[in-house]
């Protein structure tokens, strides 16, 4: 017998911020919508729970999940701690993808990347590397992503063409395309690298 909130939960983690409309949940689960909005309201009261990080949210007809407001001073720490100063590959493939074809929609980034990315887009708001930019005017108005002025100050550069010459790699629309993307990391060390040698010259002017 198919679990249907373990379904919706996962439904809503693969979302991300985007999150899942009352529409979406009952196409996928393929159950009338009075059936899916029980469910939310199950999964709700057992997110309630004193033992659960994360509570579910409705925003603008649409479900997601979020951390608890009780949270907050460890998910900032989180973000500024040392251990997580340096960017991830996963974080990096993200950060790209965004810098290059932004504004972006987290579809348009796991279509290239072909994995799941909602986790390293949270990364880089909290990190203030990309911001919201609208929605695209498309069913489900999904959210566009773009860089911050903080990612110029945070990379070094002076301008968006600047960057790193991509074009080999976002010209193809293939599984071919995907997997030279994913094998090719000189990109992204370079965009790190870009990072230390900046953070190393504004260190030796203070």
């Amino acid at each position: 017998m198919t679990n249907y909130i373990s379904v919706l939960e996962g439904l809503l983690f693969v979302a991300g911020d985007d999150g899942i409309s009352l529409e979406e949940a009952s196409y996928i689960l393929e159950l009338e919508r009075s059936a899916v909005r029980q469910l939310l309201d199950e999964l709700k009261k057992r997110l309630e729970d004193e033992n659960s990080g994360l509570e579910l949210l409705l925003t603008a007809s649409h479900y997601k999940l979020v951390t608890k407001a009780s949270l907050k001073p460890y998910i900032e720490k989180y973000a500024v701690s040392p251990y997580s100063s340096q960017l991830s590959q996963a974080s990096l493939e993200t950060l790209a993808i965004i810098a290059y074809k932004q504004p972006v929609t987290r579809v348009d980034i796991e279509s290239i990347r072909g994995v799941q990315s909602s986790g390293s887009i949270q990364k880089l708001l909290l990190r203030d590397l990309i911001e919201e930019a609208g929605r695209l005017e498309t069913p489900g108005r999904p959210k566009l992503y773009k860089t911050t002025a903080y990612f110029m100050d945070y990379f070094g550069l002076e301008s968006l063409d600047a960057l790193p010459d991509a074009s080999d790699l976002f010209d193809l629309d293939s599984e071919e395309a995907n997997q030279l993307f994913r094998d090719n990391h000189d990109l992204f060390e370079e965009l790190e690298m870009r990072s230390k040698e900046h953070h190393e010259v504004e260190e030796e002017k203070e």
